[in-house]
């Protein structure tokens, strides 16, 4: 009895482990994105969230989200696009709101407020 719910812990903290690495390494392209179709030249909508800012790097922002019901996504952490205008003054840690763009597997931010 004792080895199998050792054997039942070590599979639940593998299939953490996988869930928590599949949360930072996804790949947008598979996400759903429901009302977030484009044709021909038509700019795709633009969704909202709040976050957490977890890294900044030239070009790149990765935030710590909450759920963006616009396109039935859930909390994740990912990155997006940006210009070094609109991170101009944020800083690894702030609460943002945020407005994006999915373009593609490339999402891009639209806009990006301090909370």
């Amino acid at each position: 009895m004792k080895k199998l719910l050792i054997s039942a812990g070590l599979v639940f903290a593998v299939a953490a482990a996988v869930q928590a690495q599949d949360m930072y390494g996804t790949d947008m392209k598979n996400m759903p994105m429901e009302g977030n179709e484009t044709q021909g030249s038509q700019a795709a909508p633009t969704a909202s969230a709040e976050g957490t800012i977890k890294a900044l790097e030239p070009g790149k922002v990765t935030l710590a989200h909450g759920p963006v019901s616009a396109l039935k996504w859930p909390a994740m952490t990912m990155g997006f696009s940006a210009t070094e205008q609109q991170l101009k003054g944020l800083k690894v840690g702030d609460k943002v709101s945020f407005d994006f763009r999915m373009n593609g597997g490339t999402a891009t931010i639209v806009g990006i407020r301090k909370q």
